[in-house]
């Protein structure tokens, strides 16, 4: 099994770069951002997620 480790990845996310951190698809990262769930900051249309936030989702799930 490959292990995914964050610090591979930049200081603020990407949709994508959450797919593949938690290996779900693309309409689940949505559904997470979109109810709030996982919190982002909106640039225009683009959702960013910094690591920080992430890291928090995870230990609160």
């Amino acid at each position: 099994m490959k292990q995914i480790t964050l610090e591979n990845y930049p200081d603020v996310l990407t949709p994508n770069d959450i797919m593949q951190i938690l290996s779900i698809g693309r309409n689940k990262v949505y559904e997470l951002l979109n109810d709030g769930t996982l919190k982002s900051i909106r640039i225009g249309r683009k959702h960013r997620i910094p690591k920080k936030i992430l890291i928090e989702f995870l230990e609160n799930s």
